[in-house]
């Protein structure tokens, strides 16, 4: 893991499998957003997203669905946005549709 990564205020767009493991492994609290470039509400929820990972300490991932296809199909996302939160490297709450970021913030800091 790179330093920046480690310390990222911008989300993390994932290259493979392998990277969000590292991503889910190396950081506390890790938020990945699971969406694609035509999807509306993966649009609206882009800002939020970005806010998150510039305000909070959790790492922020976002996975690209039609150019990570077999990822998304192994991690069970039906339907974008998908929000999958993991804490000390455990999956934990899953999100689906658009959040309000106060939502996902409270959330990030019950698991802190």
């Amino acid at each position: 893991m790179s330093e920046t990564e480690a310390v990222s205020s911008e989300p993390i767009h994932v290259e493979s499998e392998d990277h969000l493991q590292r991503l889910v492994v190396d950081n506390d609290v890790v938020l990945v957003d699971f969406y694609a470039d035509w999807c509306g509400p993966c649009k609206m929820l882009e800002p939020t997203v970005a806010e998150i990972a510039a305000e909070t300490d959790a790492v922020v991932a976002k996975v690209d669905i039609d150019a990570l296809q077999t990822l998304a199909k192994n991690e069970g996302v039906r339907s974008v946005p998908t929000l999958q939160f993991y804490a000390g490297g455990q999956k934990g709450e899953r999100f689906v549709g658009v959040q309000s970021k106060d939502d996902l913030v409270a959330h990030i800091e019950s698991l802190a």
